[in-house]
């Protein structure tokens, strides 16, 4: 039996080696990340905060898509890309065939991901023999973005700007219930310049010095909620797949700068903006 045993999880192994293969090939043809998420790297980029102990939970496999230190030992799906994992994987691979109890993993929590810092090779094999759950102690990493398991690099790289968009601006402070998503790189360095230019023609308008907070919140209220109620109303989003409200702000800001510039015509409201860029869309 002992013998048998052996055999298997030395089988399973080379299994699961062979899948990791096959996971970076496909993912040179379609472009998906395979490697895992790096919590140092996710810490810099969003200003990550904590970690506070939350105790011992039940987590969702699927969930955990990144590590503290051994990033590049396993891929998203927490298959073994190296070899010098194997005698630990067969390890923990025959400890779950002969039913012997581990002790929970060790986890960070980052918005709706979790980053391992210790018990990688557990997770993998409960991922391999078919788990959706695993007992985890977690600690929890405050953070002003959310984040799930299929972020990409592209996509962390404007989250770090979110960030530092709301530090700056403090807008999920101001307006708790709004929530800015962006595609486009520099989206929310163009959403700072609109802000302060605003803030700017807001004095000239009220002869009085705006602090930097009243022009904020005028700026959501009265020029990028309008824009998005009349993108909503007229359900253009569907034409653009992919994209999302702010970029469609970002586009229809564009649109009224250039008429504003090339044709000589005076910037118009934004209802009004949004509108004329959406019929021109539409022609």
């Amino acid at each position: 039996m002992t013998d048998e045993l052996s055999l298997r999880v030395r089988e399973d192994y080379r299994r699961v080696r062979l899948k990791a293969f096959l996971n970076r090939a496909w993912a040179v043809i379609s472009g998906r990340p395979t490697h895992l998420l790096s919590y140092d790297e996710i810490r810099e980029k969003l200003h990550v905060g904590g970690p506070i102990y939350r105790g011992v939970q039940t987590i969702r496999l699927e969930q955990v898509a990144g590590s503290l230190n051994r990033y590049q030992a396993f891929d998203r799906a927490f298959l073994p890309t190296q070899d010098d994992t194997a005698s630990r994987w067969q390890w923990v691979n025959r400890a779950f065939y002969e039913e012997i109890s581990l002790p929970p993993v060790v986890l960070y929590k980052v918005g709706e991901v979790y980053f391992v810092v210790d018990g990688h090779h557990r997770v993998s094999v409960a991922r391999e023999q078919g788990q959706e759950f695993i007992e985890a102690e977690v600690r929890e990493c405050a953070t002003r973005v959310n984040i799930t398991p299929d972020l990409k690099t592209e996509d962390l790289e404007i989250l770090g700007e979110k960030v530092r968009f709301l530090e700056r601006t403090r807008l999920d402070h101001i307006r708790p219930k709004s929530s800015i998503k962006l595609t486009i790189p520099d989206g929310f360095d163009r959403m700072l310049e609109h802000i302060a230019v605003h803030r700017y023609f807001m004095g000239l308008d009220f002869q009085r010095d705006i602090s930097e907070e009243e022009a904020v919140a005028h700026w959501y209220d009265k020029v990028y909620l309008p824009i998005v109620k009349v993108i909503r109303s007229s359900k253009i989003l569907k034409d653009f797949p992919g994209k999302t409200e702010g970029d469609l702000y970002l586009w229809t800001l564009d649109h009224q700068h250039y008429l504003a510039e090339q044709e000589g015509q005076p910037l118009q409201p934004p209802s009004e903006a949004a509108q004329e860029f959406i019929e021109e869309v539409d022609k």
